[in-house]
C-alpha cells in the first residue's frame, strides 16, 4: 500500500493498492478509483464479528456496513476527500497501540484494522461530554487514516501530565492516555461562560491531537446560510 496526501484546506487521500490487497473505508466516502478496483459493501469487516459488533460501529459514527475496496489485475488507486476543512493523517495500529478517535473521524485504513465504539473511562463520560461525546476506538494492525477538522495541534503528555480540552477539541489520542470528563469549574462560569458544562481531562504518557474546528462551530458558521421556511 503506497498512499499520499495532497491539497491543504481540503486534502484529498490516495491510496495506491497491490494486486489483491484490501482497503476498508467508511460508506459514502469515495472520491475516485480506477476501473480494477473491487467494491464489497458488507457488515462482517473493521473487526465486527456479527450484527452487534457493525452495531457498535455505527453507535460510534461509523456505518452499520462498510466498504472493502480490493484490486485485481494489477495496482489500482483509490481516493478520498476531505468532507470538511482540516487534515488528514496517518498513524500505524498495532497490538498494544491503539486509538481513541472522534466520532466519524476514521476515514480509511488497512484491513487488519478493527473499529469499535470506545469509552475511555465510563459510560457516562460518553453520554454527558458536552455534545453527545462518544469515541471511535481503532485497535489491530495496519495504516489508518483519520480525518479532523482546522489545524491540529499536537502534544506528548508526561505520565501525570494533564490537559483540560473542550470536548468537540479532542481529535485523537493514544490509547495510553486517560481520558475523563469534568465538570466546568464554577457556577458562573458554568451558567453564563457560553463554554459549556463539561471539559475532557487527557492525562499522560501518550500522544494527542486537538482539532480547531469543532462539529458544533462548523455547523453555527453555516447556520445563517442554510434554507429556512422564510427564505424559500
Amino acid at each position: 500500500m503506497r498512499t499520499e496526501i495532497t491539497g491543504s484546506t481540503l486534502p484529498v487521500l490516495q491510496v495506491t493498492l497491490s494486486p489483491g490487497e484490501t482497503l476498508i473505508a467508511e460508506p459514502d466516502r469515495l472520491s475516485w478509483m480506477t476501473p480494477n478496483v473491487v467494491l464489497n459493501t458488507t457488515m462482517a469487516t473493521g473487526g465486527a464479528s456479527g450484527f452487534f459488533g457493525a452495531i457498535g460501529r455505527a453507535i460510534s459514527g461509523g456505518g452499520l456496513f462498510m466498504t472493502e475496496f480490493t484490486a485485481q489485475g494489477g495496482e489500482g488507486l483509490v481516493s478520498f476527500a476531505a468532507t470538511v476543512p482540516g487534515n488528514i493523517l496517518e498513524v500505524d495500529v498495532a497490538s498494544g497501540r491503539g486509538f481513541m478517535v472522534q466520532r466519524s473521524g476514521f476515514l480509511a485504513g488497512a484491513h487488519g484494522l478493527e473499529i469499535s465504539v470506545g469509552f475511555q473511562q465510563s459510560l457516562g463520560s460518553g453520554l454527558f461530554g458536552g455534545e453527545g461525546f462518544v469515541l471511535q476506538r481503532l485497535t489491530g494492525h495496519g495504516k489508518a487514516f483519520v480525518e479532523l477538522g482546522g489545524e491540529i495541534v499536537s502534544y506528548s503528555l508526561e505520565p501525570g501530565q494533564s490537559l483540560l480540552v473542550h470536548p468537540g477539541h479532542v481529535g485523537m489520542f493514544e490509547e495510553s492516555v486517560n481520558f475523563e470528563i469534568t465538570m466546568m469549574r464554577g457556577v458562573k462560569n458554568m451558567l453564563f461562560g457560553g463554554d459549556g458544562l463539561f471539559l475532557a481531562q487527557l492525562t499522560g504518557p501518550g500522544k494527542i491531537w486537538l482539532q480547531s474546528l469543532t462539529p458544533s462551530k462548523l455547523a453555527h458558521a453555516l447556520q445563517p446560510y442554510l434554507p429556512t421556511a422564510e427564505r424559500r
